[in-house]
């Protein structure tokens, strides 16, 4: 999936050695189609004596949420083990193969992808340039398994679901009816999320309405915000700015206004800045983190997915920033019950869509 605000990210979400601890162990179901094996010489694979990881991210890594979360656990990684990390960002996916072979000239070990926007770039894999480069994806829809990478899965109806039903939780205390979810172009994923967080609402408040806007960039805060004053005049009672650069800029607008907020993938809950009342905690960079040890120990293996599953794994989850009676209680029966398969979320979104 897609994909998906903090500061400090590397100490907000779990802290990072507990992050670690946690993603490094048993964490998440892995799957291969291919007869996968570690590639030799990891970490160093092109044994020229150092270690350089290549990050290529579609959006701004200085967003103070999801994508700046895949670059600060990495650098994380990187520094404590003397490793070099080398970050495009803001690349347009029709660059993207453009930019992933410049990264295989400068001799980097291994190229890490932000989103699924940028898998075209995977093609240039089997080229001269890319030979012995090690390729890892925050994967998602439309991302194709082959042996030249491996990748990081979750579940954009298990977050997004799980997010609404927060979202319905705070609009039933409130008495509201009416919820807002604010994202950049109108992508696969984004419209799937879109269901999902409707689902989850409805779960809860069944006659709930979402009004959903498409600004067509991710990080245009102007629009963003436009977006939120349109939304605004409509009596939403909550708003979810869903990834990118503009999520901060209409949620201090939401702050204003008196209108709860939910984080797209990190844990803000003690954010001075802005306010959330909700964390939606699905960073790429806890699971790139976990990939990256696995590099650093020689066993990450190319041709598999790595698939994080929410009530089962410690990320993702959602938690409320300052709850009230049961309600986070509720919210965690929930991801329990979609980890252990009770709840069929899938068919829930299914219902909506």
């Amino acid at each position: 999936m897609r994909p998906r605000g903090h500061v400090a990210l590397a100490t907000a979400l779990l802290g990072p050695a507990l992050l670690l601890a946690a993603c490094g162990g048993g964490g998440g179901e892995t799957t291969s189609g291919t007869t996968a094996a570690p590639r030799a010489g990891q970490p160093d694979v092109n044994g020229d004596g150092k270690v350089v990881i290549g990050v290529m991210s579609p959006g701004d890594t200085k967003d103070n949420g999801y994508y700046q979360s895949f670059v600060e656990q990495a650098e994380e990684v990187a520094r404590s083990n003397g490793w070099e990390v080398r970050t495009v960002d803001r690349i347009n996916p029709g660059d993207a193969v453009t930019q992933a072979r410049n990264l295989c000239r400068q001799r980097v070990d291994l190229i890490a992808i932000g989103a699924s926007e940028l898998k075209d770039a995977l093609s240039a894999a089997p080229e001269p340039q890319c030979k012995g480069v090690n390729w890892y994806v925050n994967g998602g829809t439309g991302v194709q398994q082959t042996e030249y990478f491996t990748q990081s899965q979750d579940k954009v109806n298990e977050s997004l679901y799980a997010a609404g039903y927060a979202a319905g939780l705070l609009l039933e205390e409130s008495g509201g009816g009416k919820a807002g979810y604010i994202t950049g172009p109108e992508l696969d994923f984004a419209k799937q999320a879109a269901n999902a967080f409707t689902a989850g609402i409805r779960a809860v408040v069944p006659e709930a309405e979402v009004v959903t806007s498409y600004t067509g960039d991710f990080d245009d805060a102007a629009k963003a915000k436009e977006a939120f004053a349109q939304q605004k005049a409509q009596d939403i009672k909550i708003v979810y700015p869903y990834l990118g650069g503009a999520t901060d800029a209409v949620t201090a607008e939401a702050n204003a206004a008196g209108i709860p907020a939910l984080t797209p993938g990190t844990d803000r809950c003690a954010d001075t800045s802005v306010k959330y009342a909700v964390s939606v905690i699905f960073s790429p960079g806890a699971y790139f983190a976990a990939a990256l040890e696995d590099f650093r120990e020689g066993t990450l293996t190319m041709g598999t997915a790595r698939v994080w599953r929410m009530g089962v794994d410690p990320v993702p989850t959602v938690k409320i920033c300052e709850p009230k009676g049961d309600q986070q209680a509720r919210l965690d029966k929930v991801m329990k019950d979609i980890g252990s398969g009770d709840l069929d979320v899938d068919a829930a979104v299914a219902a909506v869509g």
